[in-house]
């Protein structure tokens, strides 16, 4: 059974950071690309990052300079480093993962407000 399990969201102030996780299990984690993508209210989800197999990266213009996707494949866990967090970051963050099946974990809300 493939989970994907996301942690590390909640309420920031802007200006602030958070990291996200995301462990798999259920999967030869090294195999897979990985990514983030979020969902704000009212809109379409979109592609924050995301990390190939192989450990190149590529981001939303928008989150540029700002976050940092990396991962761990000993732990089999997958990260978002999110720093200057700003009002527009509020959303749920999922995680993802691509090879020859794919998988989505069940989202974590980061919410940035004063």
């Amino acid at each position: 059974q493939v989970q994907l399990a996301e942690s590390g969201g909640g309420l920031v102030q802007p200006g602030g950071s958070l990291r996200l996780s995301c462990a798999a299990s259920g999967i030869t984690f090294s195999r897979y690309h990985m990514a983030w993508y979020r969902q704000a209210p009212g809109k379409q989800r979109e592609l924050v990052a995301r990390i190939f197999s192989g450990g190149g990266t590529n981001y939303v213009d928008s989150v540029k300079g700002r976050f940092t996707i990396s991962r761990d494949n000993a732990k089999n866990t997958v990260y978002l480093q999110m720093n200057s967090l700003n009002p527009d970051d509020t959303a749920v963050y999922y995680c993802h993962a691509i090879y020859l099946s794919a998988y989505w974990g069940q989202g974590t809300q980061v919410t940035v407000s004063s």
